[in-house]
């Protein structure tokens, strides 16, 4: 596993999922004597491993990889811990943001600690723990010494929060100079379940830059805008960019109705093998939306009756 040199098989990875926590000491030991190319290749399959498969259970690794003297495995291991919801993981990630030396480290803190902000949002951690992250993320938005991209990850993941400031920092990123934090502006927009946004992210789907669509689509997605169903059906006949034709056809998903649904089938017989997948995977998203929309109706509708 050392040298960098010697061919390792991503098969011989799997190997070290779950391990013990006498298992996860002698990985520790050997990992401090691998070189860093290979290190780097290693916490990145894990990372690819793991997104691919459910089955699989690197955490431990990740976690002492928090601590790597390599930025570029501190990042690749902060990315692995994308489902992990310890609580005692958010106080890391808040001395990531608050102290590594790395930008992208930083970075990589900011956009992991927004899940924590939406589990306070929904009362599943307690407010102190919620209030210390949002607070950390506050102070990388507001530090006038901080990167663009750590503060444009920050506003992302400050947008779950229902704070009355929320709308300010959301409306200051989307008339700041940068195109990439007003980029992230709208993404937050979307994330923020704020109706608020509604016109801008539609103005924003006719945006030249390619990027900037593909976070208007998203965010017309999540804030279900069905005002915006004929420009996004244009986007998915008409944008030369796959990823933002793709990202349109998961906003109709989302959006649901007649006329999206008759959109998403077609699309189901284009040539296009990712526009395939991606309709198929929506209408999946607004089969299972709908159903659970009838099965809430079909409970109200019991306990009226017995009322």
């Amino acid at each position: 596993m050392r040298d960098s040199h010697t061919r390792l098989s991503i098969s011989h990875l799997y190997a070290f999922s779950d391990l013990t926590r006498d298992e996860t000491r002698l990985f520790q030991e050997a990992w401090s004597r691998v070189d860093t190319e290979r290190r780097r290749w290693i916490i990145q399959s894990l990372v690819d491993i793991a997104e691919a498969s459910f089955e699989v259970n690197f955490d431990p690794i990740f976690r002492l990889c928090l601590d790597d003297e390599d930025e570029v495995v501190r990042s690749r291991a902060i990315e692995g811990l994308w489902e992990d919801e310890d609580l005692a993981l958010a106080g890391l990630l808040v001395r990531l943001l608050r102290d590594d030396p790395s930008e992208s480290v930083r970075a990589a803190a900011a956009t992991s600690l927004g899940r924590f902000v939406l589990l306070g949002e929904l009362e599943k951690i307690e407010a102190a723990l919620a209030m210390m992250v949002e607070d950390a993320l506050l102070g990388a938005i507001y530090d006038p010494h901080e990167t663009l991209e750590v503060r444009r990850r920050a506003v992302e993941s400050i947008a779950y929060s229902g704070q009355a400031q929320v709308r300010d920092i959301i409306e200051m990123a989307y008339c700041d100079d940068e195109e990439k934090m007003r980029i992230s502006a709208v993404f937050a927009m979307g994330r923020s379940a704020d109706p608020l946004w509604r016109e801008m992210v539609i103005a924003e789907l006719e945006n030249p830059n390619p990027e900037m669509r593909y976070e208007a689509a998203r965010a017309c997605g999540e804030l279900e805008i069905s005002a915006a169903l004929s420009t996004l059906i244009e986007l998915i006949e008409t944008d030369p960019d796959p990823e933002v034709q793709e990202m349109a056809i998961w906003a109709l998903g989302r959006i649901g109705g007649k006329e999206a649904r008759r959109v998403l089938e077609a699309c189901c017989e284009s040539e296009s093998e990712a526009l395939r997948q991606a309709a198929e995977e929506a209408l999946d998203e607004l089969d299972f939306l709908g159903g659970h929309l009838e099965f809430l109706l079909f409970e109200a509708d019991v306990w009226t009756d017995e009322g």
